[in-house]
């Protein structure tokens, strides 16, 4: 949808609204008409599961299929915060209400009791509010992997197994929810795109290595690249970056082996390194952060990252503006395409990449475990401050303060 910012006023003050935001199309991407086809065919059918490990593409080949999309759509980023089952349904109303702001308003206002009736009668309220909705429209639920509350499967499956026809649900998904998968398919009710459906043919990995990411590869060097990740597009992008600037290309590929696990931790060695020390230290540290924006990345570091990029990049006509300015720091990032995702069109928030997030943590748990205890308090303190407190608390139970 176009209108994120007019309807940020029909939202509850307590969701956080990046979180409704659908990612922005990328210029510089691979055209996959082959899916965003199977996406549009799935519309007609109640679910579409994208379920694949990480790093194979699935927001991105949403964030192309979207603006094209036969339907008009809403989103919801999920986080592990959403296991709480009236939170969860809090943001899935919240996301119809994008597409008009009374839709969901009898069951959000059931929800909002003091004595909340069951769970199967809000949601008779929502499926009745939706038929009488008179658009047919998409709802997507990204990173579903991250839900693990058995009532909210069953209350998902209660929803699909009433959905009207008017509406489509899309999951993405690291794993296959916990969701009657198999009665669905047997019924044709549900589209799947998978690992094998996802993961880039030859000639797209030789869009993506050549035009995209402009390596200039011969033909066997991308045969043999795109055999050994196997069309993995995080490998891809990872021996991409490892590529820049090399001399020795056919040498490096050849070299090239492993399992997945193997690759990407040689390949993020070979990544990270290479990055200058003020900003290796600003990707640790501010690793722990689910979402990014630079008054929070300020808050947690005590270096001047943005003056030190900078004066890399040329000099600023204003250096003090730029010390203990991280936001110019997370733009330098997006440029560098170092795995980082905005998560509005204002630039003001980011996420990293989730499997390269993942691996900052674990070597900065390996290298500074202490470090991580004083970060996750200053972060606390900033969420508190800025009135998150949900974002506030696991952030102050990871530093251990209890009281």
């Amino acid at each position: 949808m176009n209108n994120d910012h007019a309807r940020e006023a029909a939202l509850p003050a307590a969701l956080l609204t990046t979180k409704l935001f659908i990612p922005s199309a990328r210029t510089d991407l691979v055209h996959r008409a082959r899916l965003t086809e199977r996406l549009n065919e799935g519309v007609q059918r109640k679910l579409t599961l994208i379920s694949a490990p990480a790093g194979f593409g699935k927001t991105t080949l949403l964030g192309e299929w979207i603006p094209a999309s036969p339907r008009c759509v809403t989103w919801v980023s999920l986080d592990h915060s959403d296991n709480e089952v009236m939170r969860f349904w809090s943001y899935f109303i919240a996301s119809l209400q994008m597409l008009q702001s009374s839709l969901g308003e009898k069951a959000r206002g059931l929800i909002a009791a003091a004595q909340p009736p069951p769970l199967e009668f809000v949601l008779t309220t929502l499926v009745n509010e939706i038929t009488a909705f008179p658009e047919a429209f998409a709802l997507v639920l990204d990173d579903y992997h991250v839900i693990e509350s058995p009532p909210i499967h069953q209350n998902l499956a209660f929803l699909l197994e009433h959905l009207p026809r008017n509406m489509h649900l899309i999951i993405t998904s690291r794993s296959d929810p916990a969701l009657p998968l198999a009665r669905w398919r047997a019924r044709r009710e549900m589209t799947e795109l998978r690992a094998h459906d996802l993961r880039f043919t030859l000639a797209e990995s030789a869009a993506f290595l050549n035009e995209v990411m402009k390596i200039g590869l011969a033909e066997k060097d991308i045969a043999a690249l795109d055999h050994r990740t196997e069309g993995w597009i995080a490998g891809l992008q990872l021996a991409a970056l490892s590529m820049q600037g090399r001399d020795d290309i056919s040498a490096f590929i050849k070299a090239f082996t492993g399992d997945d696990r193997y690759i990407l931790d040689y390949l993020l060695e070979e990544v990270f390194h290479r990055q200058p020390e003020h900003v290796q230290n600003f990707l640790l540290k501010t690793s722990i952060l689910d979402r990014l924006c630079g008054s929070l990345c300020d808050a947690i570091l005590n270096a001047d990252l943005g003056l030190r990029i900078a004066e890399a990049e040329g000099g600023t006509r204003n250096p003090q503006s730029a010390i203990r300015n991280s936001q110019f720091t997370l733009e330098h990032l997006e440029r560098a395409n170092l795995f980082i995702i905005p998560l509005d069109d204002k630039r003001q928030w980011y996420r990293y990449h989730h499997l390269f997030a993942d691996l900052l943590r674990f070597r900065l748990q390996q290298s500074a475990p202490a470090v991580m205890t004083e970060l996750h308090h200053r972060a606390s303190v900033w969420f508190e401050t800025n009135g998150f407190i949900d974002e506030a608390i696991p952030h102050a139970l990871a530093a251990k303060e209890w009281e």
